[in-house]
This record gives C-alpha cells, sequence and structure tokens, in this order.
C-alpha cells in the first residue's frame, strides 16, 4: 500500500497550507412577461433561501471534518441571500488513507476526517435581461480550510445539491507549511484536475475545459450542460404553447445566454423587437 504525503513526510508543528475551492452555479430560465420573471424569482429565492443555504453548508462541513462555531444568514429584500459559516478544527487521530486520493468526495451521510479552522459562504444572484426574455441565477460557495483535507472532497456534495446548466470550479493551494528540516512544501497532495473530484455519471452530462497553472497551484474547470431540452428552460408552460418560430427564437437566446457564461464573452446581440 503507498504512503500518504503525511505519512512519507513529517512536519515542522501542524499543517500551514491554505486550500480554497470557490464553485458557482448558473440556473437559466427563458421568462416571457415581467409577471414570468417575478414569478421566477420568488420561486428561486423559495428554493434556495437562507434556510436551505445554511443546510446545504453544514452538510459541506459535516463532509469536510469541521466543527461549526457560528453562523450568520441573511434573506435580502428584494432578492438573494447569504450565508457564512465560521469552522474550527478538530481532533485528527490519524490521517485517513484516502484523504489524498483524487476522486469525488462522499454525500453528506459520510464524515471523512475532522480539520484545522477554516469558513464557508454562499451568497446568491437573482438577475434579469433588461428586455425581458432571459432569467439567471448564480450561487457562489466559498470553502476555505487550513490543514490536511481538501475542500475538493466537498465538490460532489455541492454538485448533487443544486440544479444547474452551468458550472465553474476554481481550486487554489496557497502558502507553505515546512518539513522537521525546514524544507518548504507548497502543496501537501497530488492533483493534476478538478475533474478528478467529479463522479463519471455527472462528466458525462457537461462540456468541459481545464485551465491549470500547475507551478502556481492553481485549477479551474468549467462546465456546460450538454443535452438541451427547452422544455427545462420555460417558467409555467412547455414548448407545445410555442410557435415554431417561437421555439427556434427562445432556443437560440437561451443557448446564447449559456455560451456567453460559460466563455466569459459577450457573443451575440439581439435587437428588441
Amino acid at each position: 500500500m503507498s504512503l500518504t504525503h503525511e505519512q512519507r513526510i513529517q512536519l515542522h508543528e501542524f499543517n500551514n497550507l491554505t486550500k480554497s475551492l470557490s464553485f458557482n452555479m448558473y440556473d437559466i430560465c427563458y421568462t416571457r412577461t415581467k409577471e414570468e420573471r417575478e414569478a421566477y424569482i420568488e420561486y428561486i429565492d423559495e428554493q434556495y433561501s437562507a434556510e436551505r443555504l445554511t443546510k446545504i453548508l453544514k452538510n459541506v462541513a459535516e463532509i469536510i471534518g469541521a466543527h461549526v462555531l457560528n453562523v450568520a444568514k441573511q434573506d435580502y429584500v428584494p432578492q438573494g441571500a447569504s450565508v457564512t459559516v465560521l469552522v474550527s478544527e478538530g481532533p485528527v487521530v490519524e490521517v485517513p488513507t484516502d484523504s489524498f486520493d483524487e476522486s469525488p468526495g462522499p454525500l453528506p451521510d459520510s464524515v471523512v476526517m475532522q480539520l484545522d479552522k477554516s469558513h464557508i459562504t454562499v451568497h446568491t444572484y437573482p438577475e434579469y435581461h433588461p428586455d425581458e426574455g432571459i432569467s439567471t441565477f448564480r450561487a457562489d460557495i466559498d470553502v476555505a480550510t487550513c490543514g490536511e483535507i481538501s475542500p475538493l472532497k466537498a465538490l460532489n456534495y455541492m454538485i448533487h445539491s443544486f440544479d444547474t446548466d452551468i458550472m465553474t470550479m476554481d481550486y487554489r493551494v496557497r502558502g507553505f507549511t515546512r518539513d522537521i528540516s525546514g524544507h518548504k512544501l507548497f502543496i501537501d497532495h497530488d492533483i493534476s484536475s478538478i475533474q478528478n473530484y467529479i463522479p463519471e455519471e455527472v462528466k458525462e452530462q457537461y462540456d468541459m475545459i481545464d485551465v491549470n497553472i500547475y507551478q502556481e497551484n492553481i485549477f479551474h474547470t468549467k462546465c456546460r450542460i450538454k443535452d438541451f431540452d427547452i422544455n427545462n428552460y420555460l417558467f409555467g408552460y412547455k414548448k407545445e404553447h410555442l410557435t415554431s418560430e417561437q421555439e427556434k427564437e427562445i432556443t437560440e437566446r437561451l443557448q446564447l445566454e449559456m455560451d456567453e457564461i460559460y466563455y466569459g464573452r459577450n457573443m451575440g446581440w439581439r435587437e428588441k423587437k
């Protein structure tokens, strides 16, 4: 059996590395009128209220093995919510053999280990196009840990917690720790891609792009849903209620919106009709 990094290297005092994971998800919807748009935002605020987001973050804390010290949560007017969870270190009896494996982490019925102090935050951003038609919802979750375990172990659960069309994920290891001879260690686990922490059945659903800077321990992955069913993007009705021209135009607008978010740039402009 191969040894983990911690079993091979004896550290001077405690692990001082900071590992940060930023998980961003986007939900896109076509809302024809102001009334539909307002109903969509009301639905999103209900589905992703501060109370539900708090439950999600507490499950994230459980998966990475953190003790929750304090929770601050707020629902905003007219829309949106934020939650901040402060967590503390717990006793590490021994280093789990799987703590450095590149593999999807557990869902919330399993706890991996305890870790050093850290924090977890989430913010939501409902928004819409000024000409109506397109409404989007974004949620940003940030998990920062200090110590042995990587917040990537909670990525699988976060993906399953949101019904998302587009995901962007950033992972970075900062700072350094030392072995007993004083030699600096700028990362304590092998990683080739964030994708290695995403289950195969999820990866099959998305087109994915990696942008990694290995020498800086910076990793970026973005995902766009492959299958497009217009019924999943209509709020309160089905495509049977549309003419063929309406279906074509709505499909073009939705796919343009998704492309612009995925590639991070404006790619076209449709004049107001």
